[in-house]
């Protein structure tokens, strides 16, 4: 999760005069060293993002204000393959969950210097036994991907990047609350600044989904920082752009091919990149808890399913079957789904065919109208009203969120169908969308799928 902010800001092509000095801040690592029978070249780029949970350079209160304290494991926090299309349109990240089932093939132990036969591991262990070369074999062997290059950041350079674009605007639809983090979102929409963003992405405590809840959060980060990153200039000034990523890179490791050149090439695809650009899944688990004797609980991919993403991945290709991007702004994220709210549409006016009107408006974003709008007892009615009962107060705000300048008016006992008066004020429906929709390992989005929509 953590690397690829950097590369974020590391790739938007202002030029290679701009570049040459960046690629010299990278801490270099031989990734690749007499790596053999590895698995054949595709087209386009795959890169392994690797985030640790180094924190070295992390002041004493900054610990001790985001929870950072304990000794690190020097482990990997996050895995990730970002596949960069060949023609530079498309980035494609599969999130691999750090407690996946893995074998790892023949080495040799990079603490201890002792040779190891490939043995059963949680996926994030073979960092800490066998460092980044270990990590990539693994990974390669498991999902028969060849990785192009390597990119591994910490938490300090997280903070950093996420600090030098003033932050990232998350939304949620439920209070997130983690006390291991230390993290505390009310519901509604926030800009983090990097610690809090590094609470975010860390949070594994708020659900029974652990890790899996944990990596759609991270992908929803991730579209986010692609928007505020290709929307906030950074990336079209090439002084500014210089000054941040010699700010960032420099708590950055990456493999000695992964120089200006690559760079360059990875702006290509980022100049004209956005949130809609991107698509994000994580492996599709066909196990949970799989016990393994001398490695714990552990989660096991679906073979057949993990096989298409991974097939997609060498043959250059969608990961999902997107349709096109709707018209228009990104919709605003709502508490419900509107798929969830049932809706009767009624036309509090004597204009003609207004009740039909703002029945298929509300029907087109998703709503669950009756189909069947009818005329109000008042037909003098000015600012449109939606009724509901108060049981069902979040199905409310969410509908009157989409009738802007609509007023709420709780009535006891009306049950689950939502009444929309239609007033005088009238003039469009916004378009919604849940905050968080439901996500299963697997489940490819879009990055517009799940940025905040603007209000």
């Amino acid at each position: 999760m953590t690397a690829l902010s950097a590369v974020v800001l590391a790739s938007a092509g202002i030029g290679h005069a701009v570049l040459s000095g960046v690629g010299s801040d990278i801490a270099r690592v031989d990734a690749f060293k007499d790596m053999k029978n590895r698995p054949r070249a595709g087209d386009g780029m795959n890169v392994l993002l690797v985030g640790t949970d180094g924190r070295d350079r992390i002041s004493k209160e900054e610990r001790r204000k985001y929870r950072l304290g304990g000794a690190p494991c020097h482990c990997t926090d996050t895995i990730m393959i970002v596949h960069i299309s060949e023609d530079r349109q498309r980035a494609s990240v599969v999130s691999l969950p750090r407690d996946s089932y893995a074998v790892t093939p023949p080495h040799v132990d990079g603490t201890t210097g002792e040779r190891h036969s490939g043995h059963p591991v949680k996926l994030n262990a073979a960092y800490a036994e066998g460092g980044p070369q270990l990590t990539i074999r693994t990974v390669e062997s498991m999902t028969r991907v060849k990785i192009d290059h390597y990119l591994e950041v910490d938490f300090t350079s997280f903070m950093k990047t996420v600090d030098v674009l003033g932050g990232v605007r998350i939304c949620t639809a439920k209070p997130l609350k983690d006390s291991y983090t230390g993290l505390d979102l009310p519901a509604g929409t926030h800009e983090l600044s990097g610690g809090q963003a590094l609470q975010y992405v860390r949070a594994r405590h708020l659900d029974g989904a652990s890790d899996l809840s944990r990596m759609t959060r991270q992908q929803h980060f991730l579209a986010a920082l692609i928007d505020r990153a290709t929307s906030s200039g950074i990336l079209l000034n090439p002084l500014k752009f210089r000054d941040v990523t010699q700010a960032v890179l420099g708590s950055v490791r990456a493999d000695k091919g992964f120089g200006t050149d690559e760079l360059l090439a990875l702006g290509r695809a980022m100049r004209n990149f956005s949130p809609s650009s991107s698509e994000f899944t994580t492996v599709p688990i066909g196990r949970m808890g799989y016990a393994v004797k001398g490695v714990g609980s552990t989660l096991k991919w679906d073979p057949v399913k993990s096989r298409r993403i991974f097939d997609a991945l060498r043959e250059d290709r969608p990961l999902g079957a997107h349709g096109p991007r709707p018209a228009g702004p990104a919709p605003v994220r709502v508490p419900v789904d509107p798929r969830q709210i049932r809706v009767q549409v009624q036309n509090g006016t004597h204009t003609s065919g207004l009740g039909k009107r703002v029945d298929d408006a509300l029907a087109a974003t998703g709503f669950r109208t009756t189909r069947a709008p009818v005329n109000a007892k008042d037909r003098e009615t000015q600012r449109t009203v939606v009724a509901f009962d108060p049981r069902w107060d979040q199905s409310a705000k969410s509908l009157a969120t989409a009738l802007p300048g609509s007023a709420l008016k709780p009535v006891e006992g009306q049950g689950p169908l939502l009444k929309v008066i239609a007033g005088a004020d009238f003039e469009r429906v916004v378009r919604v969308a849940p905050a968080e929709p439901p996500r299963k390992s697997g489940t490819v989005v879009r990055g517009d799928e799940v940025v905040c929509g603007k209000r």
